[in-house]
């Protein structure tokens, strides 16, 4: 269970320090000594805040999908917009995607659903979907889970693989610009915009 948020700057500390090693190691690899050294405190002031290394990285990966969800601004009605911001964000936020890439791999092995937040903001961005299908705004001929999947596979593929081609430092704001294009073009040829 996730501690409450709190104007302690040890917890502040805590949180800062957690979302660091969750992103370089994983929830598997992470070491709360770690945490506690980079925060300044102990490990017992850790566990005092957070019950468990799991709770904390529960805690950081739910403050970390808000901060998402408020760049990102999911909009049924504008998928390929949404797949633009989307693109834009884990490309200047790399770590970002890291820490979400290890709980999607990890806590998918622990077999507990309960209090994931990343399966509560599919859960929420699918039933938006779904509403959107229900008032005209999107059309009705693909399962909403699907499209969510496409859309952010597609938003986060060049985020996601920076290393499959080698583009010089001269052209590499050229390169990435068309790169966006493409996603944003590639969404809206599979979703576009439906009007009743």
């Amino acid at each position: 269970m996730a501690a409450p948020i709190s104007t302690d700057s040890t917890s502040d500390r805590i949180v800062a320090a957690a979302t660091a090693e969750f992103s370089e190691h994983g929830i598997a690899g992470a070491r709360v000594e770690r945490i506690a050294k980079a925060a300044k405190t102990s490990k017992e002031r850790v566990y005092a805040h957070f019950q468990s290394k799991e709770a904390l990285y529960r805690f950081v990966a739910a403050r970390e999908l808000a901060a998402v969800a408020e760049a990102t601004r999911m909009d049924p009605a504008d998928l390929p917009g949404y797949a633009g911001r989307v693109h834009d964000y884990f490309l200047q936020h790399p770590a970002r995607r890291r820490l979400m890439t290890w709980g999607q791999m990890e806590l998918s092995l622990d077999g507990q659903t309960s209090g994931d937040p990343l399966r509560e903001s599919v859960r929420h961005k699918v039933e938006q979907l779904r509403q959107a299908q229900e008032a005209g705004q999107l059309h009705t001929g693909w399962d909403p889970m699907d499209v969510l999947m496409f859309v952010n596979q597609l938003a986060m593929s060049w985020a996601g693989n920076p290393a499959l081609v080698t583009v010089p430092e001269g052209d590499r704001d050229a390169f990435l610009a068309d790169r966006r294009a493409a996603i944003v073009a590639a969404v809206q040829r599979l979703f576009p915009a439906h009007r009743p």
